[in-house]
């Protein structure tokens, strides 16, 4: 222990040596108000009783020099404190713009002062507007700072102004561990935080001992008895002066039913707090014979006071934090500390708003005695700081660094972050469904809407425009730009005019249809419209398989047979935009008869509708149903029961699948003759039943110079949708680089 004791003592040689000769530390403690002072008053005792170390000035400003609050700047003259300058910065107005004005004044004459002092270091306590003034002059005029109380978290605009003077603080001194991690994850550098606990708990740890019935019996009365009186003291919430004022009143009309003998403290300069004073003489309180209503109390009292009373009511700092290392109830009215750390003492009525839940507080919480306790200091609190303080190197550069936490990237330039809100309205017109959906630059499908697709022109189109109307409204909330819309439709479409030209069987009233009028007129956005299957090979290109290759050929399958095709990375639509009906490839001279009217197409035997035929004909003919498949009478038979039946070893319907795939197979080897991509994609509920059957006639029929192809299953869960939504997205967010 000596041996670091020396350590220590030629540590801090050395250091005096490197600050100059003998210089001594010229610290400034600029108070301004009755609650700080008792935070500040500990370090500046400590910083007195070492006079070879530290040089002391300090300035009074604010509420200190108002006689409404109790001229409290003559308690600092008790403590023998020489006040080098007093400044007179209080606006008188108890308003909004009063504490802006007080802010103003105060930044007006605080220069003079610190020309004249230099100090070398300012303390500065807590969170109010007096103390973001002070950091602010001192910050300008390059003066190092030290905050006390920093990182903790409160209600209204306490919390703002705490984290601003942070922000302008060389130094920190916080109290409880949370603070510390606040402060760090606000990138205040670690070397520069101290957790040394709050200095007013170095006095209060040794105060409850002494002796208190005089102090009781000078502020209460002579027949009040200890854990017999209340203590009262609220402030006004600026950023809701009216409600506090409501709850200010409130907790007067619950404490004069509760009839208990209650020491009532003034509130502090904020705005609102001459409507409160208003409030308790309209109530008579300074006069009811079970009050004493009183601006100002010297700490040492007032620690007695709270120690022994049998509760504590109101929102001050000093309820959640001092009161605790006595043990006394607090009841915490309102939002001002929300967020801080509290004992158990603490019963907290964050919706004070009627008298009778007041006074049901005061019932359970009056009277008990909890448990110390020490969230917020364990009493050696000035020791570290004033070691903290001898520790700073004033040769080190004044400009403060913050710790950045470490990102991947520079994303501020990165194109896909600028990008990443901006997003689509996609709509899928289906035989069954009408969907709209909200879709990122990613790919994120963010919400969507469906509903059943209307049988009438008329009525498709209203719901559609209901729909998109709804989504685009949702986008302002889920942070998303909608850049345009796209839609997504059967049957075949001129993109250039935004026209259906004519529609498939499986959407009535849907020819020579202008989409892109009606819905850019209501929205007022740029609107593209293309054919599903078209859509279903952009979706690809942007967020599937086909990302980055130049010819691949996509194909739907599903309740019909579509597809896409992309050539030198462009989607091919054809002389009167008829290219990619793959669906229409002939197979078959006399093969079955297809929705087109002809015989022998794809669709004809690979589609849904062409396997529900297929499985219809079985079950009429009692040939359908095997060992562990049923069906309700009432069940329409579907090409899911034709699969079904496969899987447990009908033959029929394995043959029939069979011949499907090999005509699914066959029209993918005339693509591959055709327009020879290197990539196939099978999307759509049945893509997985006929992947390897299409594999195997390429193998045995196309030429040995297309066999190499790949043929993959799409890995996207809504091509229909993401593809509409790469309508927009491609063609909004060009750019020439």
């Amino acid at each position: 222990e000596v041996y670091f004791k020396n350590l220590s003592k030629q540590k801090q040689k050395e250091l005096m040596e490197k600050n100059g000769n003998n210089h001594k530390l010229r610290v400034c403690v600029a108070t301004c108000n009755r609650a700080d002072y008792s935070k500040l008053a500990p370090i500046m005792f400590g910083i007195k009783a070492e006079p070879q170390f530290f040089e002391l000035d300090v300035v009074v400003l604010g509420s200190h020099l108002i006689d409404d609050y109790g001229n409290t700047y003559r308690m600092i003259e008790q403590d023998d404190f020489d006040i080098h300058t007093r400044l007179h910065t209080i606006v008188r107005g108890e308003d909004e713009a009063a504490m802006v004005e007080s802010v103003g004044l105060a930044l007006v004459k605080l220069p003079d002062v610190l020309n004249r002092l230099k100090p070398d270091i300012m303390i500065v306590h807590g969170d109010r507007f007096d103390a973001l003034a002070l950091a602010t002059s001192a910050a300008l005029m390059n003066i190092r700072i030290l905050h006390i109380e920093g990182g903790e978290v409160s209600g209204t605009i306490d919390d703002s102004i705490r984290h601003a003077i942070t922000k302008l603080a060389h130094y920190h001194v916080c109290c409880t561990r949370s603070a510390e991690q606040h402060l760090i994850a606000m990138c205040e550098d670690h070397d520069r935080i101290l957790l040394a606990g709050c200095p007013s708990y170095d006095k209060l740890l040794s105060a409850k001992n002494k002796d208190y019935m005089s102090i009781i019996s000078m502020w209460l009365g002579e027949d009040v008895k200890t854990r017999d009186y209340i203590v009262a003291l609220q402030h006004p919430v600026t950023t809701d002066i009216k409600h506090s004022i409501k709850m200010f009143e409130l907790t007067l009309d619950a404490l004069i039913s509760f009839n208990k003998r209650t020491l009532v403290l003034f509130p502090n300069v904020d705005a609102g707090s001459k409507e409160m004073v208003r409030v308790m003489r309209k109530k008579g309180i300074e006069h009811h014979p079970n009050f004493r209503a009183v601006k100002h109390v010297p700490f040492d009292q007032f620690i007695q006071l709270v120690a022994h009373a049998g509760c504590m009511i109101g929102n001050s700092s000093c309820g959640v934090r001092e009161v605790g290392a006595f043990g006394t109830p607090v009841i915490n009215l309102g939002t001002r500390q929300t967020g801080r750390e509290t004992g158990e003492n603490v019963l907290h009525v964050r919706d004070a708003d009627t008298q009778d839940k007041i006074l049901h507080a005061l019932q359970l919480q009056f009277g008990k005695q909890y448990p110390c306790s020490k969230i917020y200091g364990d009493g050696n609190a000035v020791p570290r700081i004033l070691k903290f303080l001898k520790s700073i190197d004033l040769k080190e550069p004044l400009q403060k660094k913050f710790c950045f936490p470490p990102v991947k990237d520079n994303i501020s330039q990165d194109i896909d972050h600028i990008l990443e809100t901006q997003s689509a309205l996609a709509v899928d017109l289906g035989g069954t469904n009408l969907r709209v959906a909200i879709v990122s630059m990613k790919g994120e499908i963010v919400k969507k809407y469906t509903q059943l697709n209307p049988k009438t022109y008329e009525d498709r189109l209203a719901l559609i425009l209901k729909m998109c109307v709804e989504a685009a409204s949702e986008a302002v909330n889920v942070n998303c730009r909608i850049l345009g819309v796209g839609i997504s439709t059967g049957g075949r479409v001129n993109p250039r005019e935004g026209i259906v030209l004519h529609s498939t069987k499986l959407i009535q009233e849907w020819s020579s249809v202008d989409l892109r009028t009606p819905i850019s007129d209501a929205l007022h956005l740029p609107v593209w419209v293309d054919n599903d299957g078209n859509c279903a090979a952009l979706a690809e290109r942007k967020f599937g398989h086909g990302k980055g290759i130049e010819n691949f050929v996509t194909l739907i399958t599903g309740t019909g047979i579509g597809g896409g095709i992309v050539h030198q990375h462009e989607l091919i639509h054809g002389s009167s935009f008829c290219a990619a009906e793959l669906g229409h490839i002939v197979v078959s001279l006399d093969g079955p008869e297809c929705l087109c009217g002809s015989q022998g197409c794809i669709e004809a035997y690979a589609s849904g509708i062409a396997l529900q035929r297929e499985a219809k004909k079985l079950h009429d003919d009692d040939l359908l149903l095997v060992e562990g498949m049923s069906m309700k009478e009432e069940e329409i038979v579907s090409a899911a029961h034709l699969i079904q039946a496969a899987k447990l070893g009908n033959t029929k319907a394995e043959s029939i699948l069979r011949t499907a795939g090999t005509a699914l197979g066959l029209g993918v080897v005339n693509i591959l003759h055709t327009v020879n991509p290197s990539l196939v994609i099978l999307s759509g509920v049945l893509a997985n039943h006929y992947v390897n059957a299409v594999k195997d006639v390429i193998n045995r029929q196309a030429l040995s110079s297309v066999k190499t192809v790949d043929v993959v299953v799409s890995n996207l869960a809504d091509p229909a949708l993401l593809g509409a939504a790469s309508l927009v997205l491609d063609y909004t967010t060009r750019r020439i680089y």
